[in-house]
């Protein structure tokens, strides 16, 4: 039995990646049984097919309509346990978020950015901010905000490779998303960091496109050896119905510790006086700009809870 990583998965068939070699595998049916199913990003026990299984399997495909011009060379034995999975994209195994704005065109959506980094605090993976375009306008003062709070926060210029090297380093020896809205530069620094247009070439898709071999779920990219990239599609809004609304202060990281100081438990800081977090604003220990995004995000939260049933 062998062990590898998946970094990839086309119409069900799943590149695994070892340290000699790389395998095109298929699941094993017992995984269904324990309704279990690889993501990219797994680690997985497989096992190698001899010519002949390699000749049955690429029988089947063209049997049952699925030929997908790669041949399966193995299966997938076994899952090992993850230490996260995201559902958006659907990735295992993930070390850190790299969540990328901004300077200007289009201006910083402060408000996706704090939805972005409750979901990170809410699936506990470490999220590092990125703010592209310092050579368009001023950033100094959302980096001070995120900074303050407890994020890491890089100033970059793709175009100039300002911040590359120091987003290099945060990258080595782990597994990173990189999650943006569109036009915020993301493929800009990805081909940065490769140091050649590589989303041209194809390999990192600015968009899902359909077709016979589209890649249903993320793909991994190696920049070197134990250092992967998942690139996710631009968008436009962030969906974070995960997170009931009675949790959403934990998931603010300068809430956490006002909290106990609020008169009732389950405060909603909103309409409650005695709270500790409005008392957090009023001292200027939380910023009002990101206590009025919590509330806006709150109530969002609350009103799609409400319509849950109907």
């Amino acid at each position: 039995m062998m062990q590898g990583k998946i970094i990839g998965n086309i119409s069900n068939m799943y590149k695994i990646k070892t340290e000699k070699k790389e395998y095109n595998a298929y699941a094993r049916g017992k995984l269904k049984n324990i309704e279990i199913t690889p993501l990219v990003g797994d680690i997985v026990e497989f096992s190698v097919l001899n010519e002949e299984e390699i000749k049955n399997s690429y029988n089947n495909e063209i049997k049952n309509n699925i030929y997908n011009s790669t041949k399966i060379d193995a299966v997938i034995e076994k899952i090992l346990p993850r230490k996260n999975e995201l559902k958006r994209p659907k990735v295992a195994n993930i070390d850190q978020i790299i969540f990328i704005l901004s300077a200007k065109h289009p201006k910083p959506d402060l408000l996706m950015l704090d939805k972005q980094l409750a979901y990170a605090e809410f699936v506990n993976i470490k999220p590092i901010i990125i703010i592209n375009k310092m050579d368009l306008a001023n950033c100094e003062e959302i980096q001070k905000l995120y900074t303050k709070i407890g994020y890491k926060t890089i100033i970059s210029s793709a175009k100039e490779t300002i911040g590359i090297e120091e987003i290099k380093k945060i990258l080595k020896n782990k597994t990173s998303v990189f999650s943006g809205n569109s036009g915020v530069g993301k493929s800009s620094i990805i081909n940065a960091i490769y140091g050649y247009n590589k989303t041209e070439e194809g390999e990192i898709s600015k968009k899902n496109k359909k077709g016979k071999n589209t890649t249903t779920d993320t793909k991994l990219y190696e920049i070197e050896e134990n250092t992967f990239i998942a690139d996710t599609p631009g968008f436009s809004s962030f969906d974070i119905t995960e997170i009931e609304s009675t949790e959403l202060d934990k998931c603010f990281k300068e809430f956490k510790d006002k909290i106990k100081n609020c008169e009732f438990v389950g405060c909603t800081h909103i309409k409650e006086k005695i709270c500790g977090i409005k008392e957090a604003v009023e001292n200027g220990k939380i910023t009002q700009d990101r206590y009025d995004r919590y509330c806006i995000i709150y109530e969002e939260l609350k009103e799609k809870e409400k319509n849950r049933w109907k």
